[in-house]
């Protein structure tokens, strides 16, 4: 198939192949039309000076007759980019696209049968390439030119072009508040964007990205193409400073997610278009909008936003920090207890051959800790205090010098108050009256009491691991305050009710007063703990820092 007869500029062109009988501003724009809108392509051979097309007759015919006009394929295709494609569609019989021009202008370009294009026009451009109405006569001519034609056995193609001014999208209601909270709690929010320089500053500058129009200079600002020819090093100097990437190509994205992962960062990608799908495998966290997201894109990310609304995500961060805040604060709860049980069995073991703490006793104490403390704690919801803190680092430790600090003073507290009890217990409580057998019932029946209450007043003391107010918003968790209420509750009832059971004794009034002091004193002994100072550093840092400089020393000398 080839283009034998041409109708353009409200008259039939005599010579379809001579550029010259078309305005330059037509000619450019059908030139546009035809690359941009077509699923066929253009191949050169190397070496080789005769074109090679590929795609459907009707195709490969349009194509030709655009190459014969002086059409370069590939460089009319990267002066735009395609924002939406209409495929081509049986019923409707045709197909379009929309491109974005480098200026930001969009052109929608549509491809079909003549009638049915022709229907849908308002205008034509004349022989002057200026856009004038088509009136009804006009109509008519084009109707009988398409009538001939196809009396005349021609396959007859329309192709119509309109331009769209787009105006540039408000920020969605609450972004910048969602902006400013990210920046609040350590995370940078960085725009990478098709748009051009200046429309990308103005945007930046209304949600926040931006702080003022002082910060709006290189290499905060920059453009994709200058990002892309820098060099590995160069990008890798820049990288954390940047903010506003505009007119960059998907690639760009990439090498951006790419050189602040080399950096050491933890990198999070929102995207929604096919050509996000490499940014969004690459980081470590993708996030795929869910409304306007493509399949492609949500299959290489891993979370989809389902609201496609950029404030949910402060709320992936606040749910990330909460559940990772509410496993350190079991484990500084669950440490505490094995290592002042640990302690005082093994110590009282070693010095008197007994242990106060026996094998039922401490399945009950695994009970508080393993299964109702992790629910109490894991439970936690997340607060504003968890958007003030500096992001975990990549290679920082899960126990930090806070859980250390307050690990030690509340163990080191049990251990010393209950070894007392065991060792000084019969004459410090008074029981010298009662016998051998007895006594020793009530002072191992007090410390195993005190031991759970203790854990029992520490777990509130493992809510807030680095607050004052460990009471603050203890009332809102209905399942922590009913996990600690049942724990008191069974700790009464085995007291009174399952000696035989646990190997205790009932206690008298006095002695459970004694055993709720022990426990309650953790409270004010947790404040004054969080008073003393830690180093930022991990300790285990501090450490092979001093081993090394220790070791460096010996081999000077």
């Amino acid at each position: 198939m080839t283009v034998v007869d041409v109708f353009a500029c409200g008259k039939k062109i005599e010579s379809p192949e001579n550029k010259s009988l078309l305005p330059p501003g037509v000619m450019s724009l059908l030139i546009e039309g035809i690359a941009q809108n077509t699923t066929g392509s253009v191949y050169v051979p190397e070496g080789s000076t005769t074109v090679e097309i590929s795609g459907s007759p009707t195709e490969k015919a349009i194509i030709q007759w655009a190459v014969n006009l002086g059409m370069d394929f590939d460089a009319v295709r990267s002066e735009s980019l395609v924002i939406h494609a209409f495929p081509f569609n049986s019923e409707k019989k045709r197909g379009g696209v929309a491109l974005k021009l480098l200026d930001s202008e969009v052109h929608i370009h549509w491809k079909g049968a003549a009638e049915i294009v022709l229907a849908s026009c308002t205008d034509y451009m004349d022989a002057n390439g200026c856009v004038v109405q088509m009136k009804e006569d006009k109509v008519s001519y084009f109707r009988k030119a398409i009538a001939d034609m196809a009396a005349g056995s021609l396959r007859c193609v329309a192709i119509a072009y309109r331009s769209y001014e787009i105006e540039k999208d408000p920020c969605r209601p609450g972004v910048r508040d969602a902006v400013k909270l990210c920046i609040d709690a350590g995370v940078k929010v960085r725009m990478v964007t098709g748009d051009n320089l200046q429309t990308a500053k103005a945007i930046a500058l209304e949600c926040g990205i931006l702080g003022s129009k002082g910060d709006a200079i290189e290499p905060n600002l920059i453009e994709g193409k200058a990002f892309r020819a820098m060099s590995e090093m160069q990008r890798l100097e820049v990288a954390d400073k940047i903010s506003v990437m505009g007119r960059s190509s998907p690639n760009d994205k990439l090498l951006l997610v790419q050189a602040l992962r080399r950096k050491g960062h933890v990198v999070a990608v929102t995207g929604d278009g096919t050509n996000d799908a490499p940014a969004l495998h690459e980081a470590d966290i993708g996030l795929a909008m869910g409304i306007q997201g493509t399949e492609v894109a949500k299959e290489s990310s891993d979370i989809i936003i389902l609201d496609d609304n950029f404030a949910s995500v402060v709320k992936v961060v606040r749910w990330g920090r909460s559940v990772y805040a509410n496993i350190q604060k079991f484990i500084q709860f669950q440490l505490t207890v094995n290592v002042a049980a640990l302690i005082i069995n093994v110590v009282a073991a070693v010095s008197a051959g007994n242990v106060p703490l026996n094998a039922v006793q401490l399945l009950w104490v695994n009970l508080i800790m393993d299964t109702l403390g992790a629910l109490a704690l894991a439970t936690e919801p997340p607060t504003d205090h968890l958007m003030h803190r500096p992001p975990v680092g990549r290679r920082e430790p899960l126990i930090t010098n806070v859980m250390w600090r307050n690990l030690i003073i509340q163990a080191l507290y049990q251990v010393i108050v209950l070894l007392i009890l065991n060792f000084r217990g019969r004459s410090i409580l008074n029981l010298e009256h009662e016998s051998d057998d007895q006594a020793s019932k009530l002072k191992n029946t007090l410390i195993f009491n005190a031991f759970v209450l203790c854990q029992i007043f520490n777990e509130l003391n493992a809510r807030k691991p680095d607050e004052i107010n460990v009471w603050k918003g203890v009332t809102k968790n209905r399942l922590f305050m009913g996990i600690v209420g049942l724990t008191v509750v069974l700790q009464v009832i085995i007291i009174f009710f399952l000696g035989k059971f646990t190997s205790t004794v009932r206690l008298s009034w006095k002695l459970w007063l004694v055993s709720v002091v022990i426990g309650i004193i953790s409270w004010p002994l947790a404040i004054v703990g969080k008073l003393i100072p830690v180093p930022e550093r991990p300790f285990s840092d501090i450490l092979q820092r001093k081993y090394v400089k220790k070791e460096n020393q010996e081999d000077n000398l």
